[in-house]
């Protein structure tokens, strides 16, 4: 569980740190107010307690040739615990869902899926996903374009 009792400088780290994760210690001790040693100590603690929880690169997925992304609604035959997590389970082993969030409603699931094209995103969607056990229906929605990509949280200003 995250720490919530967050000072001014825990927010500056964070703020810092999400803007640039690859920020060394003595730049963001520096910006932050800090001398390096006391801000390796409290980035480490900002760790320790899960609210950093980890570190990776924005990749740009057209790079490697991943153009399309689409959102899935996936609605289950049963919700009972044990189906609810043996789809989690079963999305987690598919590299191309990149996201999958449990809603509350009509839908049980949205997954955000990558693609290289309409063809492989096709294949995957009925011999990955709609044959899935407990799937009852799938929704997909692909994307046009993408008017906003922010990573992380809102950090207040201190």
């Amino acid at each position: 569980m995250a720490n919530m009792n967050l000072d001014s400088i825990d927010l500056k780290l964070l703020a810092e740190l999400q803007a640039d994760g690859r920020i060394t210690n003595v730049e963001l001790a520096t910006k932050v107010g800090l001398t390096a040693p006391p801000c390796l100590r409290r980035m480490r603690a900002l760790e320790q307690s899960g609210t950093i929880k980890s570190y990776h690169a924005d990749i740009d997925a057209a790079s490697l040739g991943y153009t399309i992304t689409v959102f899935a609604m996936v609605s289950l035959k049963s919700q009972a615990e044990d189906d609810l997590k043996a789809f989690e389970q079963h999305v987690r082993a598919l590299p191309d869902v990149r996201e999958c969030h449990m809603l509350n409603g009509e839908i049980d699931f949205i997954l955000k899926i990558v693609a290289r094209d309409l063809q492989s995103f096709q294949e995957f969607l009925t011999s990955k996903l709609t044959s899935a056990p407990n799937v009852n229906s799938v929704k997909t929605s692909l994307t046009i374009r993408t008017a906003k990509d922010e990573p992380g949280v809102p950090i207040p200003a201190v």
